[in-house]
């Protein structure tokens, strides 16, 4: 035999050693992976919390990459006012529970109004339970409400009056963002306990509409008693909410 065909067959056994060798290792990598798929399917079968996080990961990510956006729906989450419970603080998230058993709303919009309203008690200067008062009697917490006299949103402000305060939000359609209005309304809020010299009774007269009048209904008198059961249960105090 010749030199050349004896390299000839030691190349042909190396080539046949080499493509066994990677059908080996392909085979046992495919197994490997088809193991790790069936055992990553069956821990996400036995622990459905699993799933719905990996299921909820793979949309993100895909939503993040707009991918197949025609076919996801949309992500209405990121834009809710909703904020989970155990994400506040304590007392606050004690006073969002007794808001939602009294006014029988659910507990997440209400934690997400209670942590503005601290913010904004910030800026103003006066307690966040008293803008949560305000709009317990002002709307029963209805972010859709409308009185007669045109007053809209969680804290009945005026839009047709305080058109500009909204002109910054987008326009007067913003008074039905639960946290614009809020926020619109704790600015006219401020303005009127004020304008009264910082007369918190008689701003709140001012905010009502009754300034100049003797009788305001009992409004301020029930602000004010709203607002001090709701200090009393972020202070604690045990309170069975009263309908």
């Amino acid at each position: 035999m010749s030199p050349n065909c004896t390299w000839c067959q030691h190349f042909r056994t190396f080539l046949r050693d080499v493509a066994h060798g990677l059908f080996i290792i392909t085979h046992s990598g495919l197994a490997m992976v088809g193991l790790g798929a069936a055992s990553l399917v069956l821990a996400l079968w036995l622990n459905p919390q699993w799933l719905g996080a990996a299921e909820g990961a793979v949309f993100n990510w895909l939503r993040d990459r707009q991918v197949l956006l025609s076919w996801l729906p949309e992500n209405t989450a990121e834009r809710a006012t909703a904020v989970e419970l155990k994400d506040l603080p304590a007392d606050q998230a004690a006073v969002a529970q007794w808001l939602g058993q009294k006014y029988r709303i659910a507990p997440e919009p209400l934690a997400a109004l209670v942590a503005e309203a601290h913010v904004l008690s910030k800026k103003h200067k006066f307690s966040p339970y008293l803008i949560l008062s305000v709009m317990a009697v002002e709307s029963g917490f209805h972010p859709y409400a409308q009185s007669s006299a045109g007053a809209q949103g969680l804290m009945q402000v005026m839009t047709d009056i305080h058109i500009q305060r909204y002109a910054p939000h987008g326009g007067p359609l913003a008074a039905f963002d639960p946290i614009t209005n809020m926020r619109v309304g704790a600015d006219v809020l401020a303005y009127c306990i004020r304008t009264k010299a910082g007369v918190m009774e008689d701003g709140l007269r001012y905010y009502l509409g009754a300034a100049e009048s003797t009788d305001d209904g009992g409004y301020v008198a029930k602000v004010l008693l709203e607002q001090d059961r709701l200090t009393q249960v972020a202070n604690g105090v045990k309170s069975v909410p009263m309908q």
